[in-house]
């Protein structure tokens, strides 16, 4: 066995981790459009007030992305994913059971709280050279574990029990998930501290083995590298060039010379540099990397909310555009898995690349057809269909997205993965929600074409950077 297989192997049962994870979250958000209908009907509650319950989930990611780089800093990643996993476990039963209105929003701020710790750590344990494909691989599984959802609550609703019941199945494999993360998280610690007290020992040994005279002639080189050192120094200034010289060319020179001398290290030399900075326009210059740096970040932030602010409008709402169509619910929550099924085909075939295009246009350009589709047409077959289209162009517009802003240099991962968080927290708590205030002035139908102005403003961001741009 090589060196890279236990790296290959540890990566792949990352992959599966993840994959578990995001398949359990996926089968709870592709049901909340359908527990939507269901509770509204339950509860007695207006459609529009149950709107609250995506709220909730993006409560939970913003909230993530404040504290989740500093969990990131004390916990393990595995031990995040585990306490995320138990989190939405504990959401999904809440919505399932809920007999009154606050029960069913905390059930939501739970799935958020626990689901926003799975987003913001997928990234992270998946993230490399090929980050953009594995992303889109475990979203595929969950993609197509999400298809399940909706069928699952409309043939139990069709049944007799109410289908919110179904979404109690996302609870055994994200406790059983939890549990063995836990172990293997336990274990991992428990060689890290025995690698510890090995390195110790040894260090200890060598110390040991170091004689008194030895230390004296340590301390003796020391003292004559020193003297050695001020030396250079001297003749450093002796070489300068007259006083008419620029700085740049007093630190180069200065630099140069002490170089030569062998006496000085490279943490004199940066001070050099950074004493002569302000002459030689360094600062300036950092300081427009720095400014380069936050817009990139903050584009890739904006990509990722009008991605995720898309996909939400189709999450929640697609049950309720079916039963707005002349559907009953438990039958417009089964063919609520149009939308499911078009991400889980969308993101199986992964990115599509054409011509040097970034993905996002082909994608962007497909979803646009498919809202045209739900939002023109009042026919239920149209508008399902719409709803495959629609899933088909949006699946890979998140993992593409979200994999460029995560690979963003000069930023560390952590960050910029709880950046992430935050943009889809932000997505998920308002295009929702301003899409059911524009179905209370307007219709629901009309409404849709919200996401259209999302669509173009993401093409023109992904156009920004160039045709061969990553998104």
């Amino acid at each position: 066995m090589t060196a890279q297989a236990p790296a290959e192997a540890g990566s792949r049962s990352d992959e599966v981790r993840i994959g578990i994870a995001l398949s359990a979250m996926g089968f709870v958000l592709a049901g909340l459009g359908a527990c939507v209908a269901i509770l509204a009907r339950d509860l007695r509650e207006p459609t529009s007030r149950l709107a609250l319950l995506s709220s909730g989930f993006a409560v939970g990611l913003m909230l993530v992305a404040v504290v989740g780089p500093r969990m990131l800093r004390r916990w393990a990643m595995p031990t995040v994913l585990a306490l995320g996993s138990v989190v939405c476990a504990v959401g999904a039963v809440l919505i399932a059971v809920a007999s009154s209105y606050a029960v069913a929003i905390t059930g939501g701020l739970f799935v958020g709280l626990g689901g926003a710790l799975l987003v913001l750590v997928a990234p992270l344990m998946l993230n490399g050279p090929t980050a953009a494909s594995r992303l889109s691989r475990v979203n595929a599984v969950a993609s197509g574990t999400g298809i399940l959802a909706p069928l699952a609550i409309g043939t139990l609703d069709s049944l007799g029990p109410t289908g919110r019941l179904a979404m109690l199945a996302a609870a055994p494999p994200l406790l059983l998930l939890a549990l063995l993360t836990r172990k293997r998280s336990t274990a991992l610690r428990a060689a890290k501290r025995g690698e510890r007290r090995q390195r110790a020992a040894a260090a200890e040994r060598a110390a040991g083995a170091v004689s008194a005279e030895g230390a004296v002639g340590a301390a003796d080189a020391e003292w004559a590298a020193g003297a050695e050192r001020a030396g250079a120094w001297e003749r450093a200034a002796a070489a300068e060039p007259a006083a008419g010289a620029s700085v740049a060319e007093r630190a180069v020179r200065a630099v140069g010379a002490v170089s030569a001398e062998g006496a000085v290290g490279a943490a004199d030399g940066v001070a050099v540099l950074i004493d002569s900075a302000p002459a030689v326009g360094l600062v300036g210059k950092w300081r427009q990397v720095g400014r380069r740096v936050a817009v990139e970040v903050g584009v890739g932030w904006l990509r990722v909310v009008l991605a995720v602010a898309v996909e939400f409008c189709f999450v929640v709402w697609a049950v309720a555009r079916l039963v707005a169509s002349g559907l009953p619910t438990a039958t417009a929550a089964l063919l609520g898995s149009a939308f499911p099924i078009g991400m889980a085909v969308g993101r199986a075939i992964g990115p599509i690349r054409f011509n040097g295009w970034s993905p996002v246009v082909p994608s962007s350009l497909l979803a646009a057809a498919g809202t045209l589709l739900v939002s023109l047409f009042d026919v239920p077959a149209v508008v399902a269909a719409g709803l495959v289209v629609a899933g088909l162009g949006v699946a890979p517009l998140y993992p593409v997205t979200l994999a460029a802003l995560v690979a963003t240099p000069g930023i560390s991962s952590a960050r910029l993965a709880a950046v992430g968080a935050l943009a889809s927290g932000t997505a998920i708590l308002v295009a929702p929600a301003l899409l059911a205030v524009l179905a209370r002035v307007l219709d629901l139908r009309t409404a849709y074409l919200i996401t259209l102005p999302l669509l173009a403003v993401l093409l023109l961001l992904s156009r920004r950077s160039g045709r061969t741009s990553f998104v």
